[in-house]
């Protein structure tokens, strides 16, 4: 029996858990299987539990290999995209691996690898917060901060690997240490590290009450939740501490704005979906008082909309596009 390939895989690999979703050539989700990450893992077992959950969604999904059109799969990290080669994923500890040529082997379809927020940044302009932008930035602070870009319809990549670093951009000359190895970066002072390491200082000095009684000073501990009810709550010192976060990530887009004029600016991750209001108000007035002159004005800044599943379903649109409609 002959098949007709019309269905899409979409693959992210980011934090702690894998999704494996199924969309139909209208990009509705058909099934869809979450399975935690086994940290640390050699890439051939990793590989091998990605190709396990694939086929478990399938066989949910009643779909046969041979229907499969293609897949996108999101990585946290560098990647070349044009090889299909992952770079550095820190959570894996997977280095230089050709994980298009591995799952493209097993599912016999095209594979497409690419960053995790560009994936989450496309799926946002094709189907969340910036539908209908021509250019379109995506901004993700997370435990980094991570940036993409997509120019009319096009997402912005280097010519050997994945770039809009935006958490490296340099806002504090001789700031804190970055992860980079660089001082003073975005990341360093506006990620949900930064945040919670500040917020741990202030619970330590008994001025984050909330804090304190809920997680005590345990970094690890000290997530977007407990930053939300700690900030509901009334601890002052974490509202501030927040509001500068903000205030720096608009100085950081702003930066960007000079560089691409994007009409529209998403902010997603998990701390802007605990705290929308707050970091929608903070960047936008930050932003706009940073951007040249000739810019202010020019731009809107949402929320993100597609929360979980919006990497699984903008990997799976890129290979869409990159398959279908860039031929």
């Amino acid at each position: 029996m002959a098949y007709k390939r019309s269905y899409w895989i979409g693959f992210d690999l980011g934090g702690t858990k894998m999704l494996a979703a199924i969309f139909n050539d209208r990009f509705e989700i058909v099934a869809r299987k979450r399975r935690r990450i086994k940290l640390g893992q050699a890439a051939t077992p990793g590989v091998a539990q990605m190709i396990d959950i694939i086929g478990e969604v399938m066989e949910r999904a009643q779909i046969e290999p041979e229907e499969i059109a293609g897949a996108g799969v999101a990585v946290p990290g560098p990647v070349d995209p044009r090889r299909g080669i992952v770079i550095e994923m820190p959570n894996l500890d997977w280095r230089e691996l050709a994980l298009g040529e591995l799952l493209g082997a097993e599912l016999k379809c095209p594979v497409h690898i690419l960053n995790d927020v560009d994936a989450g940044t496309y799926g946002e302009y094709r189907f969340g917060a910036g539908r209908g932008g021509r250019c379109v930035l995506g901004v993700f602070p997370g435990t980094g901060i991570g940036g993409g870009c997509v120019y009319e319809g096009n997402l912005l990549q280097g010519s050997s690997r994945t770039c809009m670093e935006i958490g490296h951009i340099r806002v504090m000359p001789n700031g804190p240490l970055c992860g980079c190895g660089g001082r003073g970066c975005l990341e360093a002072v506006a990620s949900r590290l930064a945040i919670s390491q500040a917020v741990a200082a202030a619970a330590y000095r008994g001025e984050a009450p909330t804090i304190l009684r809920e997680v005590g000073t345990n970094i690890r501990e000290i997530r977007s939740k407990v930053l939300a009810q700690a900030a509901t709550a009334g601890d002052k010192a974490v509202v501030e501490i927040l509001e500068d976060a903000a205030r720096w990530l608009g100085i950081g887009v702003a930066a960007a704005i000079n560089l691409v004029d994007p009409d529209v600016i998403v902010l997603g991750g998990g701390l802007v979906e605990a705290l929308p209001e707050l970091f929608l108000r903070g960047v936008r007035e930050s932003a706009e008082s940073h951007a040249m002159r000739s810019f202010q004005g020019t731009f809107r800044i949402a929320v993100a909309e597609l929360g979980d599943d919006a990497s699984a379903k903008g990997a799976a649109a890129w290979a869409h596009h990159r398959e279908v409609v860039a031929k």
